[in-house]
């Protein structure tokens, strides 16, 4: 059976996101939707994850996948990791650190059944309170990093849509957060997926730039809406950061070149010579940029094979 949608998720020592995060799914997914669950234990502590195998052993839904990975893949990855047992029409990548607000599979399914030239689609994000949270962002680039996006925004909308807005039609952007994207498998599978060079962050944009380049290009939908507890599986830290501007700089160079990468580098170890003098924590993060913030600093390289 070809199902219509494929949800895939990745579990993280956050096996109660991922519980309320199925949930939300199967209570707010229309019964005429075929669709099947997929979920990546990224390799998390045994009491989380054996919460979460118990979840699934007795939930009422046949359509559901429970895979461990003995090692933690990362956000590509991970989906990646998930994808072999994907059978379906559309793929749509959700962190479980949300809830689905209302029917947003049957939404962005017909959203882009019906416009060819969208490539992949985002729902409109929501915090816990029910604020409105950017669902949308523009590509990294030497531009953006170094001019800023409000500067962008403001000489250039129509390239740059405003992020803090609320759009009431689906709209034209860059990129949508990873948080919830929903692709066609046919467009994912054509660009390769997600790279897996990246452990965390821009895999979206790297995603995203792809499918442009193919003319498939991205949508917010926002009659699509979710709530994004933002961070709960990716806490904070100096490590954390410096994954950031390590997967950034891959990305200027890989899409932008060898000399886009010097000068964004360059700009990034200016300021955080800076930083370093009111904030110390800061000299970890200055001395990945200092050596070229190469992959082989990056957090992915530090994993170790568990056997639960």
């Amino acid at each position: 059976m070809i199902f219509d949608i494929a949800v895939v998720l990745i579990n993280y020592n956050s096996s109660e996101h991922s519980i309320n995060c199925i949930r939300s799914i199967i209570q707010n997914t229309s019964n005429k939707l075929s669709y099947q669950i997929i979920i990546t234990d990224n390799c998390s502590e045994k009491e989380d994850y054996l919460q979460l195998k118990t979840f699934c052993d007795n939930l009422d839904f046949p359509n559901l996948k429970l895979l461990r990975s003995s090692i933690n893949t990362g956000f590509g990855g991970g989906n990646m990791f998930g994808l072999p047992f994907v059978n379906a029409t559309f793929i749509a990548f959700i962190n479980n650190d949300t809830l689905l607000k209302n029917d947003c599979l049957s939404i962005l399914k017909n959203t882009l059944h019906n416009n060819p030239s969208i490539g992949i689609a985002g729902a409109q994000a929501y915090n816990q309170k029910g604020e409105f949270m950017i669902s949308l962002d523009h590509f990294a680039s030497p531009t953006r990093e170094i001019l800023g996006r409000n500067f962008l925004e403001r000489v250039n909308s129509k390239k740059y849509p405003k992020r803090k807005q609320l759009y009431t039609q689906p709209t034209q952007v860059n990129f949508i957060p990873g948080s919830f994207m929903f692709v066609r498998a046919t467009d994912f599978y054509e660009v390769g997926g997600f790279d897996t060079t990246i452990f965390l962050y821009y895999e979206e944009t790297d995603l995203c730039l792809r499918l442009a380049k193919k003319h498939k290009f991205a949508y917010l939908v926002p009659q699509a809406e979710f709530i994004h507890f933002h961070g709960a599986s990716t806490p904070s830290s100096i490590y954390i950061k410096t994954e950031l501007k390590i997967s950034l700089l891959y990305i200027i160079r890989k899409h932008y070149g060898y000399l886009s990468y010097l000068l964004v580098l360059n700009y990034l170890r200016i300021n955080y010579s800076f930083s370093t003098l009111f904030k110390p924590k800061y000299w970890y993060l200055l001395k990945i940029l200092i050596a070229g913030a190469p992959i082989s600093s990056s957090i992915k390289t530090k994993q170790q094979i568990e056997v639960l």
